[in-house]
């Protein structure tokens, strides 16, 4: 069985070519997230994968900093970064686990299909309240598998032993939302999208 890291490593490239599913859902996800940043604000995104959110949301914000487990997707992020060549993005190899490089606190923290891969969510959550100042807002767009389809209980521990999925958590709105308001956040908006994977919007406040 393949841990997290591996997989993403051995995944980025082809993960990278592929074509965003929902590409309205996307955009809306966007929109509703620029609608909580401010142009002064420094943004931590983690679990950032190959850079494309930070780089569309680098000119709604003073600087962002994307984070990710994966060295590869990281590297294919620092790629992009250098094509299009924002002076305000920085991408980085490390996990909430790791002391974070730069001055803390944020203003922000963004976490896009993430809280769902996480082996430990409490303790996410914990290190992402810790990152933030107070007042800081925390965005997260989560698949709930547990509200899905019963066949990906089956689909997915055989696709995990054979090398084919990362580690996942079956999660639901309401472990979702009742961990993250434990972890020391107000909610200010929530919105849960159509599809397979019902993914879950939250935006929330460090209280």
């Amino acid at each position: 069985m393949i841990g997290a890291e591996a997989f993403w490593n051995k995944t980025a490239r082809k993960y990278a070519a592929s074509p965003v599913k929902d590409m309205a859902a996307y955009e809306d996800t966007l929109a509703r997230t620029r609608a909580h940043l401010a142009a002064t604000d420094r943004v931590l995104e983690v679990g950032c994968g190959t850079g494309s959110t930070a780089l569309l949301l680098a000119d709604s914000v003073a600087h962002i900093t994307g984070t990710d487990i994966s060295s590869e997707m990281i590297a294919i992020a620092n790629e992009k970064l250098q094509a299009s060549a924002p002076g305000n993005v920085t991408f980085l190899r490390t996990t909430l686990e790791d002391e974070m490089p730069e001055d803390v606190p944020f203003d922000a923290a963004l976490a896009f299909s993430f809280l769902h891969l996480h082996e430990d969510l409490p303790a996410a959550i914990r290190a992402i309240h810790e990152r933030l100042k107070p007042g800081g807002v925390f965005i997260s767009k989560t698949v709930v598998l547990g509200e899905g389809s019963f066949l990906w209980r089956l689909v997915i521990p055989p696709m995990r032993l054979l090398g084919m999925a990362p580690p996942v958590r079956f999660l639901t709105t309401r472990t979702l939302e009742e961990t993250i308001r434990a972890g020391g956040f107000e909610m200010i908006e929530r919105h849960t999208y159509t599809g397979s994977f019902a993914p879950h919007f939250i935006a929330a406040r460090k209280v």
